[in-house]
């Protein structure tokens, strides 16, 4: 069962990103406040859930939390500044679109640069451990995945309908057959021993 909140400044935003290890598209991330009531048994890291059940549950977040955002970098950004530095930059940009400000923020992971002066914790596997990182893992993942499979009908000879721009061998493979295209990070190294 996940913890409802870290601490009791109220409210607390959850933080978490989906794509970082992509090579193909955007970087987006979530920020998620959730009401001192909620509860949902079905939540979960993004990971341990099926489509349908992330879908399902996006749906709960939209409608019950308090406020809820998405932020995104581009491949061209994720070039010039890492991909660490993208998804920061992607959760401070959702955290800018926030409604309702939080007082603190959890984030998913070891890693993170302040917000503004907002106090923060960085949590290793957060999104298997508190409600709002496991609803910002599953608003971060599912709009990354609408956004992939819009791009797979651009670009249907890398499967981005099933492999969402991470290096299966399929996607690998198809970049050894028709290289990169314009959604590709450019400054990831391309392995191609398949």
């Amino acid at each position: 069962m996940l913890e409802p909140f870290y601490q009791q400044i109220f409210p607390e935003a959850g933080c978490d990103e989906a794509g970082r290890g992509c090579l193909a598209g955007p970087v987006f991330a979530a920020a998620v406040i959730l009401p001192p009531d909620f509860y949902n048994a079905t939540l979960n890291d993004s990971k341990k859930l099926n489509e349908k059940q992330r879908y399902d549950l996006r749906e709960v977040i939209l409608k019950e939390s308090i406020g809820w955002a998405v932020g995104i970098v581009h491949q061209e950004e994720i070039d010039e500044i890492n991909i660490l530095n993208a998804s920061i930059k992607a959760m401070h940009l959702s955290l800018d679109q926030l409604t309702t400000k939080p007082n603190f923020i959890i984030i998913d992971g070891n890693r993170f640069k302040p917000y503004k002066e907002i106090p923060h914790q960085t949590i290793i596997k957060g999104d298997g451990k508190f409600a709002s990182i496991a609803a910002a893992s599953i608003l971060a993942k599912t709009y990354r995945d609408d956004f992939m499979f819009e791009q797979h009908e651009l670009f249907p000879q890398y499967n981005w309908k099933k492999n969402k721009g991470y290096p299966t061998m399929d996607h690998r493979k198809a970049i050894e057959e028709f290289g990169r295209c314009a959604l590709h990070r450019m400054s990831f190294k391309y392995k191609f021993k398949v």
